[in-house]
């Protein structure tokens, strides 16, 4: 905007909303706050790679989505045709980007929902203080507030159950409406185009994301409808099998916040579920309550996504193997349920949670190789790849972060294939090469006689790998290792 636009009279100076992980307009603190102030309202999202880490290839293809769908909700939520609140795309640091904003547009103030992970946090308060201009943010990230949970010593929850407890048996605020109306600025602000910030991939790994997901808040609530009306009744016992559409797969509209945490806390509850169920069960709530302590323990220590929580772990005899690796990270582990797993992430963006846990289990604990990996690996080709959660999830299967699985829990990829996808239909997905093999023979095809596999068209080494490792092998290693951590860390 010219400087000869800005507005001369006070009370008309706009307000600059910053939208972050908050991609939506329904449940929006900062938002809604902008717009009852009845000041012109100019949102804006800055990309920042230089800040924190930088968003892995499959969240970069859903923020360019995402984007698209916020800038037409934004457009169409106008109450004056000729003063849409056009979202404004800047890159740079949030200092510079807001600083010339307030500069060029005589803005009053930046308004922005808060954020629980520490960096931001810190960059916040130093923006606080050096911006001319009013900065203020909103609780609207979370279901409630770290400080409002702590142990009754005052200590941050290192158990998710007495977390749980405690979360649970709060009164959750209820979600704000969408603004009526969210009245642009007089003049065009200049924004930089999407197409230019080469958020897509180049090479098309990305085609089976169209037809899997819909980016977008309108996308968010027609899933949400979906998985209230047709999932969630039987959520409980459908949600561990990886075949079935019984999972909600809401975490990557969550992750961007196309929908809010609130506002599927209180869908679910008033809802065709019985309430008092989904607090005290295994419900999804229990589930968001998961992702809730994630953040939680995210923003009390800062150090999750890069060590262990429980320090010992540091000394622990990992294995450096790039082949290993390569082979997990491309589905060709020789055992079916992990490879089925890591295709379906590669080609879709997303993995169901109890094969994440399986493929997890597998990566550090039979072929020995650091959590870190596998974190990092989750953070580039996951869709819903979220700091805190990311972090939390790997620690937990590697046993060495708050309220971690022990360490001598270790998935038998076979075991946990013949119990969750007992006829293969799951493994026939997503490796077509076993897609003629017979349940059992599916879940573990170098078990099979020869001429089973032949009929097949299986050939052990050529069409489908042999296992990388013998798992009864790998589990004695595993926790022969973990045995000599316990024995150093007593000394």
């Amino acid at each position: 905007m010219p400087k000869a636009l800005v507005a001369s009279d006070p009370s008309s100076r706009p307000v600059i909303v910053w939208f972050r992980d908050d991609l939506r307009l329904s449940d929006n603190p900062a938002l809604s706050a902008a717009a009852q102030s009845g000041r012109p309202v100019i949102p804006v999202y800055i990309l920042d790679d230089r800040a924190g880490r930088p968003l892995g290839g499959a969240a970069r293809w859903w923020l360019h989505h995402s984007l698209l769908a916020l800038a037409s909700s934004l457009s169409a939520a106008a109450n004056d045709p000729q003063r849409p609140a056009q979202l404004i795309l800047r890159r740079g640091t949030a200092e510079q980007v807001l600083r010339e904003l307030i500069e060029t547009t005589g803005a009053s103030g930046v308004l922005c929902n808060r954020s629980y992970d520490p960096a931001r946090e810190a960059a916040d308060t130093a923006l606080r203080s050096t911006l001319r201009a009013e900065f203020k943010t909103f609780p609207g990230a979370l279901l409630a507030e770290p400080s409002a949970l702590r142990t009754g010593g005052g200590d941050p929850f290192r158990i998710f159950t007495a977390f749980w407890n405690r979360l649970s048996a709060l009164e959750i605020a209820r979600p704000l409406p969408k603004p009526r109306a969210i009245p642009g600025p007089a003049g065009r602000i200049e924004s930089e185009r999407l197409e230019d910030w080469k958020l897509l991939p180049r090479v098309a790994w990305d085609a089976q994301f169209h037809s899997a997901w819909t980016p977008g808040e309108q996308g968010a609530a027609a899933r949400v409808r979906t998985f209230l009306g047709k999932r969630l009744p039987d959520y409980r016992n459908t949600r561990d099998s990886p075949a079935l559409e019984g999972t909600s797969r809401l975490s990557p509209h969550l992750r961007f916040g196309e929908v809010s945490a609130r506002q599927l806390w209180h869908s679910v509850l008033h809802g065709h579920v019985d309430a008092r169920s989904e607090l005290t069960g295994n419900g999804f709530l229990r589930e968001l309550g998961w992702r809730e302590f994630a953040q939680h323990t995210l923003h009390h220590f800062p150090s999750l996504p890069e060590r262990a929580l429980r320090r010992e772990f540091e000394t622990f005899e990992w294995r450096q193997d790039a082949a290993a690796l390569e082979a997990w990270q491309r589905g060709h582990t020789g055992y079916p349920i992990v490879d089925a797993g890591m295709r379906e992430l590669w080609h879709t963006g997303w993995m169901h949670n109890r094969v994440r846990m399986i493929v997890g289990s597998f990566l550090v604990k039979d072929l020995l190789l650091p959590w870190q990996l596998g974190e990092a690996w989750f953070w580039d080709t996951l869709v819903d790849a979220d700091r805190a959660s990311n972090a939390l999830n790997w620690q937990w299967v590697s046993g060495c972060g708050v309220d971690a699985a022990p360490y001598f829990r270790i998935f038998n990829p076979v075991a946990q294939s013949e119990r969750f996808d007992p006829e293969g239909a799951y493994l026939r997905r997503w490796l077509p090469e076993l897609r003629a093999l017979p349940a059992p023979a599916i879940h573990s095809p170098w078990t099979i006689a020869p001429q089973v596999l032949a009929s097949a068209g299986v050939r052990l080494g050529e069409t489908y790998p042999r296992p990388l490792v013998e798992h009864a092998v790998a589990r004695k290693d595993a926790l022969a290792r973990f045995e000599r951590l316990r024995q150093r860390a007593a000394r």
